[in-house]
């Protein structure tokens, strides 16, 4: 079952988040994972006032809930967001999720 990264951040420095953004579609690929949305259009319809400091919106799918967690527990991706953390990021939320309906019936 496919799984998914759902990250929402804020950008405050262009120049430095180009450098994490460099790097992370190899990745990102080498572990299996397709960039579906990343920046782009969006609409906030609900929730609390300041998600809506949040700008920049990512939706990266994965084969499974494992492979994306080993993506993000990587070595290379763990360097990789150091720049996003010490330099263009100001805020950030990031949740890797299975897909499909996991409510019981």
């Amino acid at each position: 079952m496919p799984a998914y990264w759902v990250a929402h951040a804020r950008i405050d420095d262009p120049v430095e988040y180009k450098k994490y953004t460099d790097l992370v579609p190899e990745i990102v690929k080498k572990h299996g994972g397709r960039v579906l949305a990343r920046g782009g259009r969006y609409k906030i319809n609900e929730g609390p006032s300041e998600f809506h400091r949040l700008h920049r919106h990512i939706v990266i799918e994965f084969p499974t809930f494992e492979d994306a967690v080993a993506c993000f527990e990587s070595p290379e991706y763990q360097k990789a967001a150091e720049f996003r953390r010490r330099n263009g990021v100001g805020d950030v939320e990031n949740v890797i999720v299975d897909g499909g309906d996991a409510t019981p019936r």
